[in-house]
């Protein structure tokens, strides 16, 4: 049930080691690591992006710069994802890596992120290259925790909760673009789906004022930035922890920060989405036409076994009023194959549901079982591997048959992008998106930051193509 109001995030708890630094014993590793360089590799959704750029920018202050490559660093971190036991998995495949260099030379290897938080001192059961470990709640202890490895000699873990994580001056972020930037809104998620293990990773649910929300976005709009993306895990259950202003107050607010070209957000969940949220769509003219829906499933037995609040009919209903109200809006969202259960009439109704939606984009994953969860407890895993990865490749090559079609109807359509810098593929050319989150690589000249229009002359299933003629 979603509570009415976030709270601010609260004192440390749920910690198995907890050392704490003085700012003196800060400065005292500042020498040590001065002229040193740092490498972050980040894995999983926007919000580990943006708690990357919060870690370079407390690395930065420190003294160090940058590297390449884990090569070149003195510190490495990997900023990690848990929410698939796949992704887990790699973290500690990675970090085998890092047994040789460790003998061949000093480096710090520190874990981050949501396997930190969820695996703590564990880790360095299964990897001793590690020398700390620092929880997602926990970001500004970082430089507390290298104090203490570098000047010690001693393992830390920090899993603990403390409420200055969630209020990181924006000065102090260290953000990647200079076009387009992240602002946390929110942290955590009181939902509980069964599946799901973020509410034990990221906490509950904790909100910004709105105040702090638009100063850092007037911050931003002042350094140049044209696009703003808000983050929170359940953004629709935002209220302002002082005055309890609901979410599409927040972005009322946002929409009219001066400067300000492009605004989005994500994620919402669909059974709190309602016409409020969609009126804003219609309305502020800052709010891009593209929104991030995780249906999960297609099937009402299945999303009731998820704990989602709600049934295929309403989501589809939902849809249907929306693009109502915003013709075009573009939608994506994320499913899961395989789910406790399943059956293959449910399959087929996730099907259905994606023909029927014709999602623009969908992210799509096998079910594995996370560790303190519902469905982890009560729910058997009882869908074979070969079935799940079936049903996986059905639903993809499904999609992405959608996206080709709806991407080759804009052929010869001129449409409007954010320019963002070379296309990843090809040198030559250009890329950006345009307010629907397509991707758009063109030639042409133009510069990052520029907003121009593009005639689209091919597409792709996940991408267009075009030109600029100025």
């Amino acid at each position: 049930m979603r509570s009415p109001a976030c709270s601010r995030a609260r004192s440390s708890q749920r910690v198995r080691v907890h050392m704490r630094v003085s700012s003196s014993r800060t400065r005292v590793i500042e020498p040590m690591l001065k002229h040193g360089r740092f490498f972050i590799e980040t894995w999983g959704c926007q919000m580990n992006a943006h708690d990357s750029e919060k870690l370079s920018g407390s690395l930065r202050r420190l003294g160090l710069e940058p590297a390449d490559s884990e090569a070149d660093a003195s510190v490495i971190i990997l900023n990690t994802c848990s929410v698939r036991e796949k992704a887990q998995e790699k973290v500690f495949a990675r970090l085998r890596n890092f047994t040789a260099m460790k003998k061949s030379r000093s480096v710090v290897v520190g874990v981050t992120g949501c396997v930190a938080q969820q695996e703590g001192a564990a880790i360095f059961d299964r990897s001793p290259e590690v020398d700390f470990v620092l929880g997602t709640q926990s970001l500004v202890q970082l430089p507390e925790v290298l104090a203490t490895v570098v000047g010690r000699k001693e393992k830390v873990v920090e899993i603990g909760r403390h409420e200055e994580n969630l209020d990181i001056p924006p000065e102090q972020i260290e953000r990647v673009s200079g076009i387009k930037a992240y602002i946390t809104i929110m942290e955590g998620c009181d939902n509980f789906c069964t599946f799901c293990i973020v509410p034990f990773t990221r906490g509950r649910e904790r909100c910004r004022p709105v105040e702090d929300i638009v100063r850092e976005a007037e911050v931003l709009a002042r350094a140049g930035y044209l696009e703003v993306q808000l983050l929170g895990q359940n953004v629709n259950s935002y209220r302002d922890p002082n005055d309890g202003r609901s979410f599409e107050a927040l972005l009322d607010a946002v929409n009219a920060v001066d400067g300000l070209r492009r605004l989005r957000f994500t994620s919402p969940h669909p059974k709190d989405f309602g016409l409020p949220l969609m009126e804003r769509f219609r309305d502020l003219e800052k709010l891009c036409p593209h929104m991030h829906l995780p249906a999960q499933s297609g099937s009402t037995r299945v999303l009731a076994a998820m704990n989602r609040g709600y049934t295929r009919e309403e989501l589809l209903s939902k849809v249907v009023r929306a693009r109502e109200l915003v013709p075009g809006i573009a939608l994506s969202t994320d499913l899961i194959v395989g789910f406790p259960g399943e059956a293959d009439q449910d399959f087929d109704d996730t099907l259905d549901l994606v023909q029927q939606v014709a999602f623009d984009s969908i992210y799509s994953f096998k079910y594995s079982e996370r560790p303190y969860t519902y469905a982890s407890r009560e729910q058997v895993d009882d869908v074979p591997e070969s079935v799940k990865s079936t049903r996986l490749a059905r639903l993809q090559e499904f999609q992405r048959q959608i996206q080709l079609r709806k991407n080759q109807s804009l052929i010869g359509d001129t449409v409007e992008v954010l320019v963002e810098g070379r296309s990843k593929k090809v040198e030559s050319e250009l890329s950006g998106r345009t307010p629907h989150n397509r991707v758009v690589n063109f030639v042409g000249k133009s510069q990052p930051g520029a907003i121009i229009p593009v005639h689209i002359t091919r597409a792709g299933p996940n991408s267009l193509f075009g030109e600029y003629n100025h």
